[in-house]
């Protein structure tokens, strides 16, 4: 029983730095504090003694914010930064050192008996507000951004983001940058590129494959243009209308303070 304390109270020195000394722990941390009643709760729950089980479950989120179904099974060092909020379901299983912040539900979609909740693989972080819902797994090491919702298996290892929650995959090696890309990213006001590679963004990605379909086109369009002035000296080209800055002031970053974007 105490090897599993210091275990928990160690866990939250590893993944708070805000944390100071074990007291603070022991009497500040509502994550911690919920973990511990919940597991009296769960023994309770597997003795038969339901009502009890569920008072003592009732009891923690009156006094912490976080729910926990005493049927739900959690493994080892496992933390809840901040807690306000957070529900996790009765057929819930959770591996060892996971990590939930605020606002994270793991929730089922079924109305119907059995199975209704995910099964979190060790070592998963969930960020703050995201939803999990769903008999499905999350595989080890995988990460869930903030605020998404997750309605199917993620691999292990993966990313999550977004909603509905899309995989994204970090690439090992970019291909080379087409200046022509950069160029236009520049005069538009899009870094396609500003975005760091452990969280990579999906739509980025999209809009600067619109921009290469876009190049080729363009180059297309001028092989046509040249192939028709060998034709008929006297055709002229057409200009094409020009990019307003301004129109693209929404997708820049703001400055701030100090005025960097």
């Amino acid at each position: 029983m105490l090897e599993r304390l210091r275990e928990d109270v160690n866990s939250v020195f590893h993944r708070d730095p805000a944390a100071r000394n074990t007291f603070e722990v022991l009497t500040n941390y509502p994550g911690l504090h919920a973990l511990l009643l919940h597991r009296l709760a769960h023994w309770i729950w597997g003795l038969g003694l339901k009502w009890l089980a569920r008072t003592i479950s009732t009891l923690t989120r009156w006094f912490t914010g976080i729910e926990i179904h005493p049927g739900a099974t959690i493994g080892r060092r496992f933390f809840i930064d901040h807690g306000m909020g957070v529900v996790i379901g009765e057929t819930t299983v959770i591996g060892d050192d996971v990590t939930l912040y605020q606002g994270v539900t793991l929730g089922g979609t079924s109305w119907n008996k059995g199975k209704r909740h995910p099964t979190i693989g060790d070592g998963v972080v969930v960020g703050a507000g995201a939803k999990i819902l769903g008999p499905f797994e999350v595989g080890a090491g995988a990460k869930v951004g903030s605020n998404s919702v997750v309605t199917k298996a993620v691999p292990a290892g993966a990313t999550v983001v977004g909603i509905p929650g899309r995989i994204i995959v970090k690439r090992k090696a970019e291909a080379e940058e087409n200046p022509r890309r950069k160029v236009m990213e520049e005069r538009m006001g899009f870094d396609a590129y500003g975005v760091t590679e452990e969280m990579p963004d999906p739509v980025a990605r999209s809009v600067r494959a619109l921009l290469d379909h876009m190049h080729a086109v363009d180059e297309r369009l001028e092989v046509m243009c040249k192939a028709l002035r060998k034709v008929n000296s006297e055709y002229q080209n057409g200009d094409l209308p020009q990019l307003d800055e301004e129109d693209f002031d929404c997708v820049r970053d703001e400055p701030d303070s100090d005025g960097k974007a």
